[in-house]
């Protein structure tokens, strides 16, 4: 999906607001896992999450290219802090379209960053036609949750993981809309490692494991996870491509495990969840 000229250019982007963020192999895990566990700590960056990382490269590819007038997007938190975060840095206004009954942490610190708020729809991707819609009417540059420069700009975490851990056997990474993973593959290739790349999703927002599974895009009738920012219904054709091609699995996880699931260290405050088969950041794997 992307050059090595592509990566180098994000990764020049990237860190003109942010560190790279720590990736640490944690005692408690690897007693649960059995193996040598490392979490990369995508929690450290500016919004907490390994979005603003594809943001930030679409926004600055954007502006080179003149395209200023104004974006507008569809989110359940973690994108639609992305996206006005990148857009505040380059000048170019934002709109974010969340469903009804979103999260109000996710929602105030979306306003916090100065983009316009709109609450409609029953669920992601409900809001998603809703904000293509409001593009029309109002002439805004509609941003979709997956695209080639997203991908290449949260695949930074995987060239930090992979060149920071070492050689590892696994790595498993949840999948929302899929950037995340499709990050992980497209950078796991692009070093020529054999790791092997295994996707998570909840069990109540299982599009993509079906999609997997029938080797093409599989819409489901509803998303009703514990774990929203995993909760899509219609998953994107190209990610499902990139996955079925390039992951080796993807393992399915019940809501309670995902509610129940322990830290990865006692004395930890980080907002990580894990339990013997999952996490919720990306977990690398070496035995």
């Amino acid at each position: 999906m992307f050059t090595r000229a592509d990566l180098h250019k994000a990764l020049g982007i990237v860190y003109s607001a942010m560190p790279s963020t720590p990736q640490y192999a944690w005692p408690l895990l690897a007693e649960e896992t059995q193996c040598e566990c490392w979490v990369k700590h995508e929690n450290h960056t500016p919004i907490g999450a390994f979005k603003v990382r594809g943001g930030l490269v679409h926004m600055r590819l954007r502006k080179e290219r003149g395209e200023t007038n104004g974006v507008i997007t569809a989110t359940r938190g973690n994108h639609g802090q992305s996206i006005p975060f990148a857009a505040r840095r380059e000048g170019i206004p934002a709109t974010v379209v969340v469903p009804k009954g979103n999260s109000t942490e996710k929602n105030a610190a979306m306003r916090a960053l100065g983009c316009t708020l709109i609450e409609a729809g029953e669920d992601f991707d409900e809001a998603r036609e809703i904000a293509m819609r409001i593009a029309g009417e109002k002439d805004l540059d509609m941003v979709a949750s997956f695209h080639p420069e997203l991908v290449v700009g949260v695949a930074t975490y995987a060239h930090e993981l992979f060149t920071t851990a070492g050689d590892l056997d696994a790595v498993y990474v949840p999948i929302g809309l899929g950037s995340g993973i499709c990050g992980v593959i497209s950078m796991r290739d692009l070093l020529g490692l054999k790791t092997k790349v295994i996707g998570v999703v909840a069990e109540r927002a299982n599009a993509y494991r079906l999609s997997y599974d029938a080797k093409r895009a599989v819409p489901t009738n509803s998303a009703l996870s514990f774990a929203d920012g995993m909760a899509v219904r219609v998953p994107h054709p190209d990610a499902v491509a990139m996955i079925n091609r390039g992951a080796e699995r993807i393992v399915e996880v019940g809501e309670d495990e995902i509610a129940d699931a322990p830290t990865p260290c006692a004395s930890s405050t980080a907002p990580l969840t894990m339990s013997p088969k999952v996490r919720v950041l990306p977990l690398s794997l070496r035995w």
